[in-house]
């Protein structure tokens, strides 16, 4: 009886110590690609305002809650009051789920599940739309 009862409390304390280092090591990983994306946010900043194509500028990048970035764009071309604001959302958000699938500067992202938002506004800063792409839209 007793030997089972120091043979339940080993592997008891190997279980808690195996549970204890893979939440450490997660944690340590976390927080690498975390510091990792923070410091890819602060370099697309400081290359913003940014001309990213013909009438599209980048203003900034900022990071949401939990595995969200968004992308803060102008319309330069744009004015929301005579704008099809639905047309121009509905081809951008196709052409945005196919970017993010490809381009090699998402990476990152992809590789951990984030929430890509793309906020437009028009070249009066008045907001037009959001684009919302998920994980699962673009794997």
């Amino acid at each position: 009886m007793r030997k089972q009862n120091i043979l339940l409390l080993v592997i008891i304390g190997i279980a808690v110590a195996l549970a204890v280092f893979f939440q450490f090591y997660l944690s340590e990983n976390a927080t690498e690609v975390k510091t990792e994306i923070t410091e890819l946010v602060e370099k697309y900043n400081k290359n913003c305002p940014l001309n990213i194509q013909e009438g599209i500028r980048l203003d900034s990048v900022t990071l949401g809650e939990e595995r969200e970035v968004q992308y803060n764009l102008t319309l330069l071309n744009v004015a929301k009051e005579t704008a099809e604001v639905n047309v121009i959302q509905e081809e951008i958000e196709k052409s945005l789920i196919s970017t993010a699938k490809a381009n090699p500067g998402l990476q990152v992202f992809r590789d951990n599940d984030y929430t890509l938002i793309y906020h437009y506004s028009d070249k009066k800063k008045v907001f037009l739309f959001d684009v919302k792409i998920l994980p699962d839209q673009y794997k």
